[in-house]
């Protein structure tokens, strides 16, 4: 990808500019590059420096709704040319918030980092049951759950999807994470997740690790 089109990739996903994110895009696939050129050489880095920065409380919130609506506007570009070129993502993430929680802005946050990173993720929204759950797994193949709660009324459901998940038979075909307000890596340890992520940014990390392992 031509240095120059690689810096206004960048700087559109950084500034939250999905229209450019949208036209630089289109331009490098008009001439030639290759899709997962694209998402490996500058989506899934900008998307970690958005991360980071996030960590380094130099973005909020806000920030990172506007760098995912461009990451998204990008990948919606791609991802039926990846998908035609039968290009394997790094990862399948099942992600929802769980029943009883109604709250979704942070598994947003997290499922548009993950698929930043190079996850296909399959989001099944807010209030998702374990059956549903268990139900996207089987279709998609997916190798990775993500379960947000941001209620202490609702964490008690995360032990009950990963009960569930034990009892349909699909628990060993998949790795758990959890997150959200009151999670804590206590919390996940107790209740048998595979891993906690305190942030969307650190979501992305572990996922990577979880799937590796």
């Amino acid at each position: 990808m031509p240095d120059l089109d690689n810096a206004k990739l960048r700087e559109a996903v950084l500034g939250g500019d999905w229209k450019t994110a949208a036209a630089v895009t289109k331009a490098a696939i008009a001439e030639g590059v290759e899709p997962l050129a694209i998402v490996t050489g500058c989506l899934v880095p900008a998307m970690d420096e958005v991360g980071r920065l996030f960590e380094c409380e130099e973005y909020f919130v806000p920030e990172m709704l506007l760098s995912a609506r461009a990451m998204k506007a990008s990948m919606d570009i791609l991802r039926p040319l990846l998908a035609a070129a039968g290009t394997e993502p790094v990862g399948r993430v099942a992600i929802g918030t769980v029943k009883g929680d109604l709250h979704d802005i942070g598994k947003n946050l997290v499922g548009a980092m993950l698929e930043g990173g190079g996850f296909e993720v399959i989001d099944l929204g807010a209030d998702v049951s374990a059956e549903r759950f268990i139900e996207a797994i089987t279709k998609s193949n997916a190798n990775l759950v993500a379960l947000s709660a941001l209620l202490t009324v609702t964490m008690p459901a995360m032990k009950t999807i990963i009960e569930a998940l034990r009892n349909a038979g699909v628990r060993e075909k998949v790795k758990v994470m959890v997150g959200g307000a009151p999670v804590t890596q206590q919390y996940a340890d107790s209740i048998g997740a595979d891993g906690y992520g305190e942030s969307a940014g650190a979501a992305v990390a572990l996922a990577r690790r979880l799937v590796a392992a």
